[in-house]
């Protein structure tokens, strides 16, 4: 789904050739039908399974976006000169990235590439976020990375956040009281690259188009139920909340589907 930093957020996903504003959608009812047709997001060829969100298995395989590394940054290996693809690796991560702080389902650390804020935390449902350190390479944002976590998670807790049971932090003295400690803990050859960003009040609120969130989280899945049918609630992080159920529509990238509204 394709994002901007409205209040509240803003919704388009691209279907068919068009786009479908999400938002106009809310309080209606909307069917999904799922195909039975899966084509790769990369190469287009047709694949019986979906990988990693949307890859057949040889994309999936020798494709540096699929690699572990997207996953633990910190075991990039770029240097090392076995990066699937380099050109891709030159593109997308040796290029800035920022460290971040954010507030999902409670804190946690992240990394994106500078050019992915905000739609980063937009995707990951934050009701609050602040970028506190700028490096070069995506390599040294997951050492960073690496190092905080032993201070603060890394991951959300997706039922709780789509239930938006999330409390407000101060984020910015948060990492005033974190960093020293994990700054004594970087080597200086790395804590040459790093650049403090973090600024009092600099933290970005969302809120997300709702009439109500669910209290209990009931999942669905197109691969088990390819049809779906509910009233939307609301849109969250990159999930659709009905009445009677949520999907995750990142998961389903390349599904071949009909979408609808009443």
């Amino acid at each position: 789904m394709l994002t901007a930093a409205s209040s509240p957020v803003s919704y388009r996903l691209e279907l068919g050739g068009q786009q479908l504003a999400l938002n106009d959608w809310l309080g209606k009812d909307i069917r999904i039908e799922y195909l039975q047709q899966i084509e790769c997001i990369h190469c287009g060829r047709l694949t019986k399974k979906s990988f990693s969100q949307g890859y057949c298995y040889p994309c999936f395989s020798s494709l540096a976006q699929c690699d572990l590394c997207i996953v633990s940054p910190e075991k990039c290996h770029f240097h090392l000169g076995t990066c699937r693809q380099p050109d891709w690796g030159m593109s997308h991560c040796m290029r800035p990235h920022i460290v971040y702080l954010s507030n999902t389902s409670g804190v946690k650390i992240g990394i994106t590439r500078e050019t992915q804020l905000p739609h980063r935390w937009i995707d990951q449902g934050a009701i609050q976020a602040i970028p506190i350190l700028r490096v070069s390479k995506r390599y040294h944002a997951g050492l960073i990375e690496h190092a905080f976590r032993q201070y603060v998670g890394d991951r959300t807790n997706w039922r709780n956040m789509l239930k938006n049971e999330v409390e407000a932090v101060d984020l910015y003295q948060l990492f005033e009281s974190l960093w020293p400690r994990v700054e004594s803990d970087l080597d200086s050859e790395l804590l040459q690259d790093v650049e403090v960003i973090a600024e009092a009040g600099a933290a970005l609120r969302l809120d997300y188009p709702a009439i109500a969130y669910p209290t209990k989280i009931n999942s669905f899945n197109l691969d088990k139920l390819p049809l779906v049918e509910g009233r939307l609630q609301a849109i969250k992080g990159q999930y659709l909340l009905l009445d009677n159920g949520v999907i995750n529509i990142r998961k389903y990238g390349g599904y071949l589907v009909n979408m609808e509204s009443a």
